[in-house]
Parts: structure tokens; sequence; C-alpha cells
């Protein structure tokens, strides 16, 4: 079912959702599909559609997934890449973000679906105009999915740190990771509550100028 929220609503309300997964509720794959039937509207690089889109729904094979990201994490809590480059000292509520992003890790074992976004080829020694057409194709589909998953009341978050397992993964999944890229890694639920608020952002003036840098 719908939420019943206007399209800018949608947009400044989507948020990253950690705290708030719930984690003891199903989610059809119906509902699944129909967010990447909306999601694949999005438009790609010479309409090619050479993306993949992996649904992991089988809990045997969630808790595996969480395993990872939780290899992931470790590697970040370990020091080896410090967790003060994520903060930047801007944001009046970033003390919270790490606590967030930790927080997940102790429900993914229960997630009712992980979704792995692919695309096609490696980002590796490509040129930035190579790299930024690799991306512009499927950036965008993504954040669709996730726009029409909190119109329905779901939510996610992009989670990058399992790009450091990648290779795990590829295995675990069957992916041939010298064909594709893995894009990042979705956790999908319905929210607890969908009363989401706009977040802190800086000022369109401090960020925009006209006609130059």
């Amino acid at each position: 079912m719908k939420l019943d929220l206007t399209f800018d609503e949608i947009l400044t309300t989507t948020r990253a959702v950690r705290k708030r997964l719930d984690t003891t509720r199903a989610v059809p794959r119906s509902v699944i599909e129909e967010c990447l039937e909306l999601a694949l509207q999005a438009p790609n690089g010479s309409n090619r559609n050479d993306w993949r889109w992996i649904v992991v729904d089988d809990p045997a094979m969630v808790r595996k997934l969480a395993d990872e990201y939780r290899a992931a994490m470790g590697v970040l809590s370990s020091g080896a890449v410090p967790s003060v480059r994520y903060l930047s000292g801007s944001d009046p509520r970033e003390d919270k973000l790490l606590e967030s992003a930790f927080a997940l890790v102790e429900k993914l074992d229960t997630m009712p679906a992980i979704l792995i976004p692919l695309m096609p080829g490696r980002v590796e020694g490509k040129s930035v105009v190579d790299q930024a057409s690799m991306w512009g194709s499927i950036v965008q589909a993504v954040w669709s999915f996730m726009l029409a998953l909190r119109s329905r009341g779901l939510g996610s978050i992009w989670a990058t740190v399992t790009s450091r397992r990648e290779k795990e993964i590829a295995e675990l999944l069957g992916i041939p990771l010298d064909e594709y890229t893995q894009v990042g890694f979705f956790p999908v639920a319905y929210t607890i509550g969908t009363d989401f608020k706009r977040a802190w952002r800086k000022p369109v003036s401090e960020v925009l100028t006209y006609n130059g840098f």
C-alpha cells in the first residue's frame, strides 16, 4: 500500500534507514519486484539495460551476507580505516551516524531481504569518462528503487562498506567478479513508523555558484 505523501515529501524524507528497519515483518517478493519495475525506468547509457539485480531473501543466505557485512565493519572498527574520516564536523548530529551504522549490524541476520545491484564491467583502470558512464547508468536506478520503497512504507540504506568484501560476496552469490561491479549492499524492510523528517543539509547558498567555481 502506498503512503499518502507528495512527491516532494518522498524526495525530502527518503532517509538512510538502519535502526528503524522492522526485521519482524516479511516483505513480499511482489513488492520488491514492483519497486524494481519502477527503478528500471530510470535512464541508463544507450538504454542498454545491462545491469543485474540480486535479491537475497533466503534466511540462510541473508545470515551469510550479514557475516560479510560484519567482517567489513570489523575492518572499519579495527582502525585499519580510521572511522574519523567519515565525520566532517559539519553535521550537528554526526555523532549518531556511526552509532546507527553499527546498530544495523545487530539486526542484519534477520533482514527480510538484501538487494545487491550490479553494473557491468570493472572500474579499475578506466578513464574518468568511462567510469562516469558506468556509474551514470545505474545510480539513478538505485535511487529510484529507494524512493519507491519509501512510497510504500519500506526503507533501506545504500551501504558501501561491503565493497571491502566484494570478492567474498561474489563467491557467495556466484557473481563473475571480472564481469560485474557490486554497486552496494541494500537491506530491505518495512520501517518502524513512516514519519521521517528532512535531514540537516548545508543551505543551497553555501554550495551553489553560477558560471564558475
